[in-house]
């Protein structure tokens, strides 16, 4: 932080970051362009970073870095205030106003690129300077996007003010999707606030718009206005009994002008000729198609390209059909409850036709107060009449949780519908949906439940000889059962009892009946588990080895569903369901691919729960065998995709269980690596992906001659493209794993090399910030085989792309795994610069003792050193971003960022290299390494202070300090961690007085 000694410029640029800091905050906290505002806040986040290191830099304040700062904390300024725009403001007006946001954004990240370029020219072009111009032209190029649901939007808003819609429907749904893009609630008390909230907005706007702003803010307003669901109930009911009460009591005939010519009906959707005529769409189209090029009426020549929708007609068209509607609606009612079962029964079909056309008649109905008349028809002895009824009440319900609880309260109306459960299996079946669609109103679920004998009916038809039926009614109990603990007690013992009784000891039709109505049954994992917990599993294993065909697959079948839960894997496996499973799909495997397909996906299920918690304290009987290895993963080259994708998920997860390094090892025996090279280039994408995920994992600790035998050039090529192009950020990272972990031998670098590979990492790596972090760490994994100091060629060529600079930057902001990888490249970057580094020329001049100091060199190797010619790291600047490396939690990373510093204190170069390190505070870091709770740390930290400690300054310095952790090590450590400690101890002259320690 800047203090008030600081100057002007530091104190300046702190008030910058401060405002970025708020700006992201603010950006955090938008309720729409989340994608876009959390671009604008990593750019914000990156501009803070320099911001930070320009005030580490001490640059001489000037006219020219005051401006720039004043001209960067403008462009910030506008950018909070965006985000706050998008926090506070209505969010259908910010909708609406996209494409200007998205404009704006881009707008204010150039200027902000463009302010940040103002300080390149004042600092160094290394380093900082460097990441500036870098950042700079990444926010000159940005673009930003609307999302496809407010395209969406935009094109239909667009669409009814150009084609003047006036269907409520049509406003209704608008409405409802724009509440599902700014994510608020489709309660109509919330919609309507929201809506209040935008036209107020829109007023605001029009006192300032122009003209054809204004005109077009006046039609969106008048558009959403039109949805009724922005209405309360009460102003609907008031506003359609205003409308129906004005009709009069009788329909009202068609005009002349509603026929069509051509069909002699009332026009759906009419056009007009140029001579005034007009025609149903679909009639005239077809007439002039049947190389008809004249008009019907006039005879005069007509082209299809002429006809013109005649919007006026069509409105007045469904305004008349919405009178009659409404006219019939509300007249009907008295002549369903006539005594005249025939007119009943054809009122209620008419009836179901209108609910069926549109949901507003539904709503209509409701209005009418239709529901009390439908539910006393159901204690009518007429099966047809109850039938209607039925599937009326259904309708209204569905969708509906306002009418599903109406239903509900209305009187007797859950216990009538019951009733029908007893009756024939049609209408038994009908009543059973509509107490399925009211069971997700918590109201009318408990009603249900508590509803004397629905339990037991319900339970009776999931025994029903009907698939659908037995089906359905199971699933009402599932939903039924979360109501109280004991409608599940009731559940468990009449469904799932009976059921299990049947699959031991029924005749042998009766339990094929019971395996399939299992395997078809919808259950969520919960109902899976209870299943189980009554012996299910040990009543389906004999089955697989049954004689009749049929039982066999109908178990297989059902294990396939039950096996979907961890534990209910793990228990088959325990009761040897693998062999079994194996062996029939063995048998099988040429002659009945949808039964392998099947054991395919049951075999993958067992794989998967080894990889569940519950599989720790399990002793693994699963894939024992080498041949049974071989057989499944030769259905690979047999089968078809779907096959060939499960056994690959079912290797992938056995290589992750507690036998994975048996199984990786024995894939590699039977030569899969060879199958998984050809398989990275299959047309489905699914088998690619898990052919690459396997073959990642079989890389891992893998034998150099197996992949070096398989895979050449076009393979990596391959997995090249793979990383390029993927979809899945899962499969191009295993790709970019597997060039990292393949054998670094010469032949294969050279491969790798050669198809482009040290092209794409760097390109991931200097682009770091727009890429997964999980890439980044595979990018730099793989960048360690390019720096290997056995290969000073290829060490050269990465330097010369100048990814030094950037893999130093990722020391501060990468992962623990990225920071690992990166110290490893610096390392052996770093072997090579004492054989690299420039001899420094001496001056020949008889005077050149008396003229000058001659260029003493790098101080660490003594010659001339740059970041490209010899990967020095004192000159890269590297040395404060790996010793910040060493308080790392990750130990990994701690290790390699030591043993890359370490380099510098190589043979003869200790007195200078360990004056640099004491300079970059890494001696303390050391000190303090001694008490870390990682062994190889703290012995590689040992051995480097022995050596370190021989030089008197240190010695005298880090005396007292190194002293305890040195007396801890000689009591607790290894052997030889303990002699070298001892030995530490008679450097600093401390082991007599520490005597009574050892």
């Amino acid at each position: 932080m800047a203090t008030s000694n600081a100057p002007p410029s530091d104190l300046l640029l702190s008030e910058v970051i401060q405002t970025i800091f708020e700006a992201i905050h603010a950006t955090k906290n938008v309720h729409l362009q989340n994608e876009n505002f959390k671009k604008l806040s990593l750019y914000l986040e990156k501009t803070a970073f320099i911001l930070q290191e320009l005030i580490k830099l001490d640059i001489n304040d000037s006219g020219s870095l005051l401006s720039a700062i004043n001209e960067l904390n403008k462009h910030v300024s506008e950018a909070k205030t965006l985000a706050d725009q998008y926090t506070n403001m209505n969010r259908i007006y910010l909708l609406l106003n996209s494409k200007k946001t998205v404009t704006s954004l881009e707008k204010n990240t150039k200027d902000l690129g463009a302010a940040l370029n103002l300080f390149a020219p004042l600092i160094p072009a290394n380093g900082v300077g460097e990441e500036i111009v870098n950042l700079s032209k990444i926010m000159s190029d940005s673009k930003y996007r609307i999302t496809f649901a407010e395209d969406d939007i935009m094109d239909k808003i667009e669409l009814a003010i150009r084609e003047r819609n006036v269907d409520r429907s049509y406003a209704n749904n608008l409405l409802v999707s724009i509440a599902d893009a700014v994510g608020i609630s489709t309660e109509q008390s919330v919609l309507r606030t929201e809506y209040e909230g935008f036209r107020h907005e829109m007023e605001k706007m029009e006192t300032t718009a122009d003209v054809p702003e204004t005109l077009q803010i006046e039609q969106i307003v008048g558009l959403l206005g039109k949805a009724d669901i922005i209405a309360t109930a009460e102003e609907r009911e008031k506003k359609y009994f205003s409308k129906r009460n004005s009709l009069g009591r009788q329909p009202l005939e068609p005009l002349q002008s509603f026929y069509c010519p051509i069909t002699g009906d009332v026009m759906e959707d009419p056009v007009e000729t140029p001579t005034g005529h007009s025609f149903e769409r679909g009639a005239i189209e077809k007439w002039l198609t049947e190389e008809n090029s004249l008009c019907p009426v006039t005879k005069t020549p007509l082209k299809s390209s002429a006809l013109r929708t005649n919007k006026t007609l069509r409105q007045s068209i469904e305004e008349w059909r919405d009178r009659n509607t409404m006219i019939v609606i509300g007249s009907m009612k008295s002549r369903i409850l006539s005594e005249d079962e025939e007119e009943v029964i054809i009122c209620l079909g008419k009836l179901k036709v209108l609910i069926l056309e549109r949901d507003l008649h539904q709503e209509w109905v409701m209005m009418e107060d239709y529901l009390p008349v439908l539910v006393s028809l159901l204690s009518t002895k007429n099966s047809e009449i109850r039938s209607h009824v039925l599937v009326i009440l259904r309708i209204l319900a569905t969708n509906h949780d306002d009418r599903k609880e109406s239903i509900a309260k209305t009187d007797d109306a859950i216990k009538l519908i019951a009733c029908s459960l007893a009756r024939k299996i049609e209408e038994s079946k009908l009543a059973l949906q509509l107490l399925t669609a009211l069971s997700d109103n918590d109201l009318a679920r408990n009603m249900i439940a508590n509803t004397q004998g629905c339990i037991l009916l319900l339970v009776t038809m999931s025994g029903s000889d009907d698939p659908q039926a037995a089906n359905d009614a199971k699933q009402l109990l599932d939903n039924l059962s979360s109501v109280n603990q004991n409608i599940v007690q009731m559940a468990k013992a009449n469904y799932f009892g009976p059921l299990l009784h049947l699959l031991a000891s029924g005749p042998e039709s009766v339990q094929l009946l019971m395996v399939e109505t299992l395997s078809e049954l919808e259950m969520t994992d919960h109902g899976k588990l209870m299943v189980c917990e009554n012996g299910t599993i040990e009543l389906l294993i004999p089955m697989l080895s049954h004689n009749d065909i049929d039982m066999k697959k109908a178990a297989i079948l059902a294990l396939e569903k039950l096996s979907g839960v961890p534990q209910n894997g793990l228990e088959m496996i325990r009761q040897n369901a693998t062999e079994i499973l194996l062996g029939i799909l063995f048998r099988e495997s040429l002659s009945n691919p949808i039964l392998v397909e099947k054991i395919v996906a049951i075999v993958m299920n067992l794989a998967l729960s080894l990889t569940s918690p519950e599989a720790d304290q399990m002793e693994n009987l699963f894939l024992e065998s080498e041949e049974d290895v071989f057989k499944l993963f030769s259905l690979i080259s047999l089968n078809g995709p779907n096959v060939q994708q499960n056994v690959l998920r079912t290797f992938l997860a056995v290589c992750q269980s507690a036998s994975g390094l048996n199984i990786r090892n024995t894939l590699r025996k039977i030569c899969s690596v060879q199958v998984l090279v050809q398989l990275c280039e299959h047309e489905n994408q699914t088998v690619r992906s898990n052919s690459v995920k396997l073959f990642c994992t079989l890389t891992k600790d893998g034998d150099d001659e197996a992949f070096m035998e398989h895979v050449g050039p076009k393979c990596v090529d391959t997995l090249l493209k793979i990383t390029n192009t993927s979809d899945s950020i899962e499969e191009a990272v295993a790709a970019m794993q597997i060039i990292s972990n393949l054998p670094r031998k010469p032949q294969m670098t050279q491969w790798i090399h050669e198809a482009g590979a040290l092209r794409v990492i760097i390109s991931i790596l200097s682009n770091h910030f727009h890429k997964p972090e999980i890439m980044v760490e595979s990018a730099s994994g793989a960048l360690c085989r390019f720096t290997i100091s056995s290969n000073q060629e290829l060490q050269k060529k990465v330097a010369e792309t100048g990814v030094i600079p950037v893999i130093i930057s990722l020391l501060d902001s990468g992962s623990g795994l990225t920071k690992k990888n990166i110290a490893v490249s610096l390392g052996q970057f770093s072997e090579s610069s004492n054989s690299l580094t420039r001899p420094v020329e001496q001056k020949s001049s008889l005077f050149a003792c008396c003229f000058g100091s001659p260029d003493m060199g790098c101080a660490v190797h003594s010659g001339i050193c740059t970041t490209e010619s010899s990967f020095c790291l004192l000159e890269a600047n590297a040395i404060n971003p790996l010793v910040k490396v060493l308080d790392e939690p990750d130990f990994g990373a701690c290790e390699a960022a030591l043993d890359a510093l370490l380099t510098l204190v190589n043979g003869e170069q200790l007195q200078k290299g360990s004056k640099v390190l004491e300079g970059g505070g890494a001696v303390a870091k050391m000190v303090k390494l001694l008490s870390s709770p990682s062994v190889r740390l703290q012995e590689k930290a040992l051995v480097a202070l022995e050596r370190i400690f021989r030089l008197p300054e240190y010695k005298q310095k880090y005396k007292m300090s190194a002293q305890m952790p040195l007396v801890e090590i000689t009591q607790r450590g290894s052997s030889g961690m303990k002699s070298v400690a001892a030995k530490i101890l008679a450097h600093l002259n401390v082991l007599h007085e520490q005597s009574s320690f050892f």
